[in-house]
Formats: structure tokens, sequence, C-alpha cells
């Protein structure tokens, strides 16, 4: 029976020395890194100050799905990004397959985002998200 290592803890300070986006575009608040290279779980906390509430929906605030994918999408950033042939690149989101948004994310909520890496080649790379 083979160990299985132990979980990387990824704070903000670690994110931000990862991956390249900024306040108010950094969408990912903590990341664990369940197997190096291929599977972590990001965290992002979901608070009234969110710019994007100014204007979606003033007095019914519903955080944007459009967003909820971005912070997916820099999970799998770190995920990749720590890899040593990607280290110090930049990685883009290129494609999405079956997306649903099944119920409103609202002040408060936390949303995690479970991502695997399932294939990985020069220039690309299949994930797949699973839902929480």
């Amino acid at each position: 029976m083979t160990e299985q290592a132990p979980v990387v803890k990824l704070n903000i300070v670690d994110i931000m020395n990862t991956i390249p986006h900024r306040f108010p575009f950094l969408l990912v608040d903590k990341v664990d890194i369940i197997e190096e290279g291929k599977k972590a779980i990001g965290y992002k906390n979901v608070t009234m100050n969110e710019d994007c509430f100014n204007g979606h929906f003033p007095g019914s605030p519903i955080f944007p799905g459009v967003l909820a994918v971005e912070a997916q999408a820099q999970t799998a950033g770190v995920l990749m990004l720590r890899l040593p042939a990607l280290k110090g690149k930049l990685v883009y989101f290129a494609a999405l397959k079956e997306v649903k948004f099944r119920s409103p994310i609202l002040p408060g909520d936390v949303i995690v985002m479970e991502i695997e890496i399932i294939r990985l080649a020069a220039g690309s790379a299949c994930l797949r998200r699973s839902p929480k």
C-alpha cells in the first residue's frame, strides 16, 4: 500500500506567488493541493464586499456565474503552474463543456472547486471540475 502525500495548503500569498491575478480579479482565496500536478480543491469566500454586487443585482445580490467559472479557472491555473515545466508561464482558459448553474451563489457562500487534470500535453490540458 502506497502512502498518499500530505495535502499542501496554499494561502492567498502562495496563490499570488503562483498566478498573476490581483484584486479585484483574484477570485480564489485558498487552494489545497490534494495530489501535486493532478488534483486540487480551491475555495472562494463570497462576501457582500465583492465589487460585482454593486450592479448584480442591487437589493438582491447574486454572484455572477461567469465569475464562479473564472474562480475555477484560477484554481486550475494554480494547480498547473506548480508543475515544473509550467512554472513562471501563463496559462489560458480556452473552452467549457456542459456548464450549468444550478443555484444562485449568495454573499456568505463558499464556492468549493475540485479540479483534476485529466490530460496534459504540450500546449494544452484537459481538466475536470467536480460539482460541489
